[in-house]
């Protein structure tokens, strides 16, 4: 019995260590990054607002971010776990297409970018590509009568490069770059 507890504590006092290292070299990670871990709050009109949270912009004036699966709701982030052989699932894939087609004749039979049409994994992803922004600066243009150069132009200064340059794609905040149309005025 004594060898038992005996090596009972010393597997907690190893585990302990390896989960205490992990955990330290996490928390140590997230200060390297741009946030440094931490939300990125903005307000702007009074309001306050989550830059790394995905919100819904239903108006036509404005970019439109990625699909959410949960409504944008970030206390129950969630995908819908169906994948691309589920019929359910092409189905709506599919009118999400189409609800962008609509929306951006301009763009006449132009492939859609993907996350414009499929949700993220989390439902609340809040950033497109710079191609999701761009398939949408004519809509956007003529919606509030500027020029597709001002909205490109707008869109190129609100593209993030990849993180120190080569990790992960370039990308653009749907909230930031919603914000600087509004101040384009």
């Amino acid at each position: 019995m004594k060898n038992h507890i005996v090596s009972a504590f010393r597997l907690t006092f190893v585990m302990l260590a390896v989960v205490g290292l992990y955990l330290a070299i996490v928390y140590g990670g997230s200060k390297i990054l741009p946030t440094q871990g931490n939300a990125e709050i903005i307000h702007y009109k009074g309001q306050k607002f989550y830059a790394n949270i995905g919100q819904e912009f239903k108006s036509e004036k404005y970019f439109h971010g990625r699909p959410s699966n949960v409504n944008y709701n970030a206390a129950g982030s969630g995908a819908s776990n169906k994948g691309p052989s589920n019929k359910e699932y092409l189905e709506t894939v599919q009118k999400r297409i189409d609800t962008l087609r609509m929306q951006n004749p301009e763009m006449g039979n132009v492939q859609v970018p993907v996350e414009l049409a499929t949700a993220s994994g989390s439902g609340l992803d809040p950033d497109i590509s710079e191609e999701g922004a761009l398939y949408q600066a004519r809509r956007i243009a003529k919606m509030r009568n500027l020029s597709v150069e001002q909205i490109n132009t707008l869109i190129k200064d609100q593209t993030q490069k990849p993180f120190l340059g080569f990790f992960g794609p370039s990308k653009v905040n749907v909230l930031k770059l919603n914000i600087a149309l509004d101040q384009l005025k």
